[in-house]
């Protein structure tokens, strides 16, 4: 299998300009490719980490990745996936950013002497003449076009600024450049990006009469239909000082049930027969290859160690010598409505919340578990039997806990 084929077998291709060149190019390690990243906060996050994946994937197989920094598109902002307009940045912010980016990415990329490049597109982009810029390169785009594509329309109610409309220029200047400069031929992006990603291709064909080509990669979506990588405090970061490594591996500990064979397939490096048999886990199995996929990534992010510990501070904590020097709280019987107790009243009657709305509260903002699953449901319940024996582990934020018996 070349690494297209086991690209596509892993659910990560949506959209390509020409399947059988990209194919061709990635399989025979004749690619350089470049995907670009936007420095709009001081750390990468989850939502980069498929991009990053995908690097490190082509680049095993002989290909050349050039990660391009947006020091200069970062000036403007991306408007894709956007409500509302970016917060402008002060050069120094960017520049800031742009260096914790490149510490991060040196974990997944090797960029030693011909193996891949690091690039800031300020380098070109700051520089340029407007009215070269008008004339050279705006004469090649349509008005009408570019109000069509995805990445504007869901701006364009609230009021599109010139100012990001410009974007999608800026973004295919940098495939003219890099093509130009390094001989990409390949731009990947998130299939969010395919608009701006097509601009690019055009404008090496119109410029050049050279043809360059797109592929964009499968957003990372939960069951819902919602990007995944966001928690109630925020993005989840790759940055151990914004996101432990507890954390990140909690995050994906938790993920649900129809999610975690489509994240082990796409973001993991296990081999595709080792996932295919996964596919029949059910039940507590599901658990496992949760485990499975939480440690991988902890692993891939923060290293072996770190995800070790994340590991065993996880299992640790909803083991039965934890939960023996947990505050306890017994329930009877009388408390259960037909043998059964709602996770409203549990969390009333165990003391970690004071009262209904508060749990209710609790539940709906994804802040409340059981021996370690999450509860997003306000109905659930729980039975005399699931409380029995050592009874369960029952979680409220960070650092509250109770354990939870049946007498």
């Amino acid at each position: 299998m070349g690494i297209y084929e086991e690209l596509k077998a892993r659910g990560l291709i949506a959209q390509v300009t020409d399947e059988d060149e990209i194919r061709e190019l990635i399989n025979n390690g004749k690619a350089v490719f470049y995907i670009g990243f936007d420095p709009t906060a001081d750390s990468l996050h989850v939502g980069h980490f498929m991009t990053l994946c995908l690097m490190k994937r082509l680049q095993e197989a002989g290909n050349k990745p050039i990660a391009l920094i947006g020091g200069g598109t970062a000036m403007v902002g991306d408007p894709s996936g956007r409500t509302d307009m970016r917060q402008m940045m002060t050069e120094e912010t960017i520049q800031h950013n742009c260096e914790c980016f490149k510490k991060q990415m040196s974990r997944f990329i090797d960029f030693s002497e011909g193996k891949a490049i690091m690039v800031n597109n300020a380098d070109w982009l700051n520089d340029l003449n407007y009215i070269e810029v008008l004339r050279e390169v705006g004469a090649h785009f349509s008005v009408n076009r570019m109000l069509a594509a995805e990445c504007y329309k869901q701006r364009m109610e609230k009021g599109l600024s010139f100012l990001e409309f410009n974007y999608m220029i800026m973004q295919s200047y940098d495939f003219y450049a890099l093509f130009q400069k390094y001989g990409c031929n390949l731009q990947f992006g998130g299939d969010d990006q395919w608009s701006n990603m097509l601009g690019g291709t055009e404008l090496i064909r119109r410029k050049l009469g050279k043809n360059a080509c797109a592929m964009t990669i499968t957003l990372l979506l939960n069951s819902e239909g919602n990007k995944m990588g966001k928690t109630q405090k925020g993005a989840v970061w790759l940055d151990a000082d914004k996101t432990s490594p507890f954390e990140f591996y909690q995050y994906w500990r938790n993920v649900a049930d129809a999610d975690v064979l489509k994240c082990i397939r796409m973001l993991t490096f296990l081999p595709l027969e080792e996932i295919d048999k996964m596919a029949s886990w059910e039940g507590s199995q599901l658990n496992q290859a949760k485990e499975i996929l939480a440690f991988e990534l902890t692993r891939m992010v923060h290293g072996e160690e770190e995800a070790q510990k994340a590991q065993a501070a996880a299992k640790a904590l909803f083991s039965q010598g934890a939960a023996a020097d947990m505050p306890c709280a017994e329930l009877t019987e009388s408390e259960l409505t037909d043998g059964k107790i709602d996770i409203l009243t549990m969390l009333t009657v165990s003391g970690l919340v004071s009262s209904k709305s508060d749990a209710r509260r609790a539940v709906t903002q994804g802040g409340v578990s059981v021996d370690g699953e999450k509860i997003s449901d306000i109905h659930t319940e729980f039975s005399a039997e699931d409380l029995s024996g050592e009874g369960v582990v029952l979680k409220k934020g960070k650092k509250n806990f109770r354990k939870v018996v049946i007498k």
